[in-house]
């Protein structure tokens, strides 16, 4: 690296980039923005550009360009990618990243869950030199308490969920909710898709997928407690029955520090708590009847070849097609799992994980006509 760490925000439009931005405008001496990409928003992308003094050439939109993608995760003047973007569209810029050797601040679960046996190829060759770091809040919170032990210490990791909006109802409650419900997260400001995903505890399911992914840790010794406070963002317990948490009010922007220091610790303070301060921290079990997504996930995860990748993508078109008013949001579950019991197929290469995708968004699809509200 240069003087200063040059840094490429994907998705900087997006929830997660523009906290990126934030972040890095309080590292103007050590961090410099080199390129970002963005989708749709291409108001905010011209903002961006011009506030950071970019080219054309640095600033670009990515809708329905994964090229952009590609090109600007595997620049040679880039340091540090932050990939943001949200769904499978991140996926080639998560393995052009790390082929290029780059430090990946990872928060696109999707490309890691649905193309996890060819990251592994990658970042398991002699030749790699790069750096993965999650920037989910949860994964964060993991790979910091895993530097209290070694591998073969860890008896469990625990992943926290805050239980969503409609954590406490049941299977028939849940039935009658509305998009409207479902997009108000009580602790979490983030965009739609993982807000519905939060609600359906989908969201947690893939992450119990990339936490095996990132962490090699086996699906039996990944837990999942619901913890609405969301002060505890994650805990890893050791053999000899020592739990490590990482604490801190609700603050993405603490993770992508993190990532954005390459794994060092950045002198900028985020979401602080105060001990002084009277609170309390609760944690219950999840109603795994009210909320299948995270069976579903399990299982997937566990036959793993195409299966995560095809859970991810019929999870993508079913967020959407409640989104866009065309089934109910119990039915997004229901298509999931439709698509899933048609079968899947084993993924070892790129081609396979593009077929897996394609096939289970054409299930998807089918699975939507037929329920149509």
């Amino acid at each position: 690296m240069g003087d200063k760490i040059r840094v490429c925000v994907l998705g900087s439009t997006g929830s997660i980039g523009t906290q990126t931005l934030q972040v890095l405008e309080r590292l103007t001496s050590t961090h410099e923005v080199v390129r970002i990409a963005a989708g749709k928003n291409v108001d905010l992308l011209e903002e961006q550009r011009q506030q950071w003094g970019l080219s054309v050439d640095q600033a670009a939109s990515a809708d329905g360009n994964n090229d952009v993608l590609k090109d600007f995760a595997s620049a040679d003047d880039v340091d540090v990618v932050i990939n943001g973007v949200v769904g499978f569209a991140g996926f080639e810029a998560t393995l052009e990243s790390l082929k290029a050797n780059k430090i990946l601040g990872l928060a696109n679960k999707e490309s890691l869950i649905a193309g996890g046996p060819v990251v592994r190829k990658i970042t398991s060759s002699k030749d790699f030199t790069g750096q993965i770091i999650p920037v989910d809040s949860e994964h964060s919170a993991i790979w910091q308490c895993l530097r209290s032990g070694r591998a073969q210490e860890v008896d469990e990791i625990v992943l926290t969920a805050s239980g969503g909006p409609f954590r406490g109802m049941d299977a028939s409650e849940i039935k009658q909710v509305t998009k409207e419900q479902a997009l108000k997260h009580p602790t979490w400001s983030m965009g739609p898709k993982i807000t519905i995903d939060s609600a359906t505890l989908f969201n947690k399911g893939l992450e119990v997928i990339e936490a095996h992914e990132l962490f090699s840790i086996p699906f039996d010794k990944i837990k999942v407690v619901v913890h609405p406070q969301s002060i505890v963002h994650s805990m890893v317990t050791f053999i000899d029955g020592a739990t490590i948490a990482q604490l801190s009010h609700p603050d993405m922007r603490l993770p992508i520090a993190l990532a954005l220091g390459a794994g060092d610790r950045l002198d900028v303070s985020y979401g602080k708590m105060n001990f002084e301060d009277i609170f309390s921290l609760d944690f219950e079990a999840p109603d795994r009847q009210a909320f299948p997504a995270l069976n579903l996930s399990y299982e997937a995860g566990r036959q793993g070849g195409g299966a995560p990748a095809m859970l991810s993508a019929a999870n993508e078109v079913s967020v959407q097609a409640f989104l866009d008013d065309k089934i109910a949001f119990s039915q997004i579950c229901e298509v999931v799992e439709d698509v899933l019991q048609e079968g899947t197929i084993d993924v070892d290469n790129e081609s396979d994980v593009y077929e897996a995708d394609r096939l289970a968004r054409r299930r998807a699809q089918i699975y939507v006509e037929k329920r149509i509200i």
